[in-house]
C-alpha cells in the first residue's frame, strides 16, 4: 500500500517554537538554510526513486521561486502551507484570506500550474476555525492536510476521522481531509509518523505504527520539515522545554528517512487521494 510522503518546506526559524521570540521582521536577518536542506531530501527521494508532496511556504516561495522549480520539476507535487506561517486562530478571516491566496499565487507562479492542496501551519484547523475551510475551497484548493485527530496543547480534533474523507464546510460546500496519522491504544489516539514524533519515538515504534494502519487498508500520513535534517542549524535561545521540542534526535532523523524509505512504499498526497477510489480528487499534474 502506498502512504503518502509530505515535507512543510520553511525556514528553521519559522518552527512555531520560535514565535515568541522572534518577530516576522526579524525573519530576512537570519540565515537562511531551506534551500541546501531541501536539496538534500530531493537527493534522498532521488536516490530511493520516490516522489512526495512539498507543502511550500509563501514566504520562501517568493524568495526562492528555483527552489520551488526544482521541486516540481523533479516530479514532486506542490502544495501550500499558507504565506506567514502564522496559525490560523491568530488571524481574522480577511487576513486569513490575505494569505493563502498570496501564497498560493507565488506557488503557481513559480511552477504554472494549480496548487490543489493545503496544509496549516501547526495543524491549526481546529474545531474553532473550521471556517478557514471555506476560505480554502473558495481559494481552489481541492484538499486539506491540516487537521491532527488528537488531544494537544496546540492543535486537535480528538473526535476526528482518523482516515481520508469528505469534510463538510461550515457553509455546506465539502473539501476532501487527508488527517494527520494516529494509532489507536488503549482507547486513546496516540499522534505517529511525523514531525517530532518521529523523531522522539524510536524508529521500530514509527515504522509498526504504519505497519499498524496499513493492516486497516488505510495509507499513512508521513510529514517532515527540512530542518528536521539539518543538526547544523543555528541555536535559538528558547526555554529548554521548547529546545526539547524543536531538536531531539534532529541528528538522526535522516538516517531514519532513508531506512523507511526503503522498506515501505510512498507517493504524493494527490496521488494517495487520487488512487482512494470515491475520495479521488483527479488529476493533479
Amino acid at each position: 500500500m502506498k502512504n503518502a510522503l509530505t515535507f512543510d518546506v520553511e525556514e528553521y526559524f519559522h518552527a512555531e517554537a520560535f514565535a515568541r521570540v522572534l518577530r516576522p521582521e526579524e525573519w530576512p536577518t537570519l540565515e537562511s538554510r531551506v534551500t541546501r536542506s531541501t536539496e538534500r531530501l530531493l537527493d534522498i527521494l532521488d536516490r530511493e526513486r520516490v516522489r512526495a508532496t512539498f507543502f511550500v511556504l509563501g514566504w520562501v516561495a517568493e524568495r526562492h521561486p528555483g527552489l520551488v522549480r526544482e521541486i516540481a520539476s523533479l516530479g514532486h507535487e506542490i502544495a501550500c502551507h499558507g504565506y506567514g506561517h502564522r496559525m490560523i486562530q491568530h488571524l481574522s478571516r480577511p487576513d486569513f484570506e490575505r494569505d493563502v491566496t498570496r501564497a498560493k499565487r507565488a506557488l503557481e507562479d513559480a511552477v504554472g500550474r494549480p496548487v490543489l492542496g493545503y496544509r496549516a501551519p501547526t495543524f491549526s484547523v481546529m474545531r474553532a476555525t473550521l471556517w478557514s475551510l471555506d476560505v480554502l475551497i473558495e481559494a481552489g484548493f481541492r484538499y486539506d492536510s491540516s487537521i491532527f485527530p488528537v488531544v494537544h496543547d496546540r492543535y486537535g480534533i480528538p473526535d476526528a476521522p482518523r482516515f481520508p474523507h469528505r469534510l463538510k464546510a461550515p457553509s455546506g460546500a465539502e473539501i476532501t481531509e487527508f488527517p494527520m496519522s494516529t494509532v489507536t491504544l488503549l482507547g486513546r489516539r496516540l499522534p505517529v509518523a511525523g514531525g517530532g514524533y518521529f523523531r522522539l519515538f524510536p524508529y521500530r515504534v514509527t515504522r509498526r505504527a504504519i505497519a499498524r494502519i496499513n493492516s486497516e487498508r488505510q495509507p499513512a500520513m508521513v510529514y517532515l520539515h527540512p530542518w528536521e535534517i539539518d543538526p547544523d542549524q543555528p541555536r535559538i535561545p528558547v526555554g529548554p522545554l521548547t529546545r526539547f521540542r524543536h531538536l531531539v534526535n534532529v541528528g538522526k532523523t535522516e538516517s531514519r528517512l532513508r531506512r523507511l524509505l526503503a522498506e515501505l512504499s510512498f507517493a504524493p498526497a494527490s496521488e494517495v487521494l487520487t488512487e482512494t477510489g470515491p475520495l479521488a480528487i483527479g488529476d493533479t499534474r
